[in-house]
């Protein structure tokens, strides 16, 4: 997404409509509910599942218009169709390699960047045997087929919409784009030289932070930061660990026969994430396309997401026998993708226009250097295009 204005403050917030209102009372209800049955807190992890995904309520299961100028935030699809078109040319480097082959796209948004994408297939002749969307969301399953029937009607037979990953067997490319920042995250404190998790409870009918001493497993995963970063955090420090982003791509790892995972998404290597001066961590609301760093108000209205650490994601590819084959900023990743030269065949006008998006995608002070990419393979033994301009495997 578009980096939000970050300078509000929840007070200046625009109000919600009254048939808003009720759908975020109506989550917070089902949240006190399992407060109660849990004992009185639980997990800032369940209380962001619960948040983004309850089925009928979740910010991403509730039927909220979220992406484009209407709704929340503007992720890279939406901003220009160069952004799905050159992540096409590089998947079609890999459909070259394997021949028949698929694409799986994990939480597809408002479904144009795989509209974007099967129509620059078709053009390049290196068209999927199947394009499989990962979708939960019926409401978003719905919006998805609307646009791909909007955009090329002729190619929505091969779209075939999945509950859960496939067991085994999978050859081809998936793709997630702005996926692991919306997965629930765990939230760690250290208080006293001790590391404590972050917790939501119920306070007098108002949803609160507060913080418990962390299990043995969590602290583990916290002093096992500390190691790897050299120095103890800090009374006071808080952050993040994505346990779900692992887990995640470790059932990816399984279903892989052979082929290449490519992840876009905003965050930093781990020495820049865990960095002392990044204390508060990086869990940010978005709501209205404003940024803030409150999730206990308008529950199920906002989105709710936090950085990755791509480290992190290297290492779990690495255990699960995939290989680390390219990281870099989407502006590299792009560029080295052609996207300059993809307007050379429009008309003057066109040519202003995509200029305009181009530098969205690819300037520092926009997308360009937060967002990176990184792709993980098994059995490709030809480098990729997206990282032939800097590959930055290096800072992981």
């Amino acid at each position: 997404m578009i980096p939000a204005n970050t300078n509000t403050t929840p007070s200046s917030l625009p109000e919600p409509d009254e048939t808003a209102r009720e759908h975020s009372e109506a989550l917070v209800a089902q949240i006190r509910s399992a407060i109660t049955d849990a004992g009185g807190a639980i997990s800032f992890a369940e209380f962001m599942q619960r948040a983004l995904y309850t089925p009928g309520y979740g910010y991403y299961s509730g039927g909220l218009q979220k992406f484009g100028g209407e709704g929340d935030f503007t992720t890279a699809p939406e901003v220009s169709p160069l952004f799905s078109q050159s992540l096409a040319a590089q998947c079609a480097q890999v459909l070259e390699q394997l021949g028949h082959a698929d694409i799986l796209e994990a939480g597809a948004g408002s479904g144009i960047m795989a509209a974007t994408i099967l129509a620059e297939l078709e053009q390049l002749g290196m068209l999927p045997d199947r394009y499989y969307i990962l979708e939960l969301s019926g409401e978003l399953r719905q919006r998805q087929r609307d646009t791909i029937e909007s955009h090329c009607p002729q190619l929505l037979e091969r779209i075939e919409w999945l509950d859960a990953l496939p067991i085994s067997g999978f050859r081809g490319v998936v793709l997630g784009n702005e996926l692991i920042d919306a997965m629930p995250v765990q939230r760690f404190v250290i208080e006293d030289g001790e590391v404590y998790e972050q917790v939501v409870s119920d306070e007098a009918g108002n949803l609160q932070l507060t913080s418990r001493p962390a299990n043995a497993e969590l602290t583990g995963s916290v002093r096992a930061l500390e190691t790897a970063m050299g120095v103890p955090f800090a009374d006071g420090y808080e952050s993040e660990i994505n346990a779900a982003g692992d887990a995640w791509l470790h059932s990816v790892a399984e279903m892989l026969e052979v082929g290449v995972v490519l992840l876009v998404d905003y965050g930093f290597p781990r020495h820049e994430f865990y960095h002392p001066q990044r204390s508060t961590g990086t869990l940010m609301c978005h709501y209205r396309h404003r940024g803030h760093p409150d999730p206990m108000i308008l529950v199920g209205l906002q989105d709710i997401t936090a950085h990755v650490d791509f480290t992190a994601l290297a290492e779990a590819a690495v255990e699960d026998g995939l290989s680390v084959a390219g990281f870099t900023t989407q502006a590299h990743f792009l560029l080295a993708m052609g996207i300059e030269q993809r307007v050379a065949s429009l008309d003057m006008e066109q040519q202003v226009k995509a200029a305009q998006q181009i530098k969205q995608l690819v300037l520092p002070s926009e997308m360009g250097e937060l967002f990176k990419v990184i792709a993980l393979t098994r059995g490709i033994d030809v480098p990729l295009q997206g990282f032939a301009f800097q590959d930055q495997r290096g800072r992981l």
